[in-house]
């Protein structure tokens, strides 16, 4: 006789065996998301007595990648010390294989959520303009997010705006011909979805997309010219930097 494990059994079962044992520093407390390649845990961290999230890769990732880039992901953020980026504490390999990375827990709501009663263009151009300064921040470094959309936006309890989801970031030197599609459909430059060499003006597309889908309709002509230029098909055609961007906003 044939048992079957009712859909609730597998999914606890997925569940447990996801649970990652991140030995006697961190105690994990709750799930917090999960996407395609990882799970966020929220954790204390035991040694210093405060909370996380830990983002654990959801299987080894070792025949394809994932690992490595989950580890490119932390050496990225580990760069970027500005008060608009999540800052990572700790990285490792749980003893099933995995990789993680431990970071500050974020408290807040996802830019949508957070404009709902913000309904002046200009309180919500001003989370745009601190938006930019942290995308600024990263090219300065070398880096390019390249999925910039309300959903990697999180504004926190004393309007704090940070930009999450670096796992598609690269160093503007390695976003030559070839580089795999990769960012969210009405964010993403022509050259992006083409696979051609970018640079930061993929970001400048991805502001620029942004604006249009949190500022109130119809946008005042100024802000519609400002957006259209950042969203241009040709890169030579949009802003050069993200700074140029923000001078037109302010």
């Amino acid at each position: 006789m044939t048992a079957f494990l009712r859909d609730s059994t597998l999914a606890h079962l997925r569940d447990v065996a996801e649970w990652p044992d991140l030995g006697p520093r961190y105690e994990i407390t709750g799930r917090l998301g999960r996407g395609g390649m990882s799970t966020v845990f929220a954790a204390r961290d035991r040694t210093l007595d405060r909370e996380v999230a830990i983002k654990v890769l959801v299987g080894t990732g070792a025949d394809d990648g994932l690992a490595q880039r989950l580890l490119d992901e932390a050496h990225i953020l580990a760069r970027l010390e500005h008060p608009g980026i999540v800052p990572v504490h700790d990285a490792g390999t749980l003893p099933d294989g995995r990789v993680f990375y431990a970071m500050k827990l974020v408290r807040g709501h996802g830019l949508h959520q957070a404009i709902v009663h913000q309904t002046s263009a200009g309180d919500r151009l001003a989370l745009v303009a601190r938006l930019c300064d942290a995308v600024s921040f990263a090219h300065a470094h070398g880096i390019v997010h390249r999925d910039l959309k309300p959903e990697n936006v999180m504004v926190g309890p004393f309007g704090e705006v940070l930009v999450m989801d670096w796992g598609v970031a690269r160093r503007v030197d390695d976003l030559g011909a070839g580089t795999a599609v990769s960012g969210t459909p009405g964010f993403m430059a022509p050259e992006q979805e083409a696979e051609l060499a970018g640079d930061g003006r993929v970001d400048v597309f991805g502001l620029g997309a942004l604006l249009r889908a949190i500022l109130p309709a119809p946008m005042p002509r100024p802000l519609a010219a400002i957006a259209a230029k950042a969203t241009a098909a040709e890169p030579r055609d949009r802003y050069p930097s993200v700074d140029a961007l923000a001078a037109d906003l302010t």
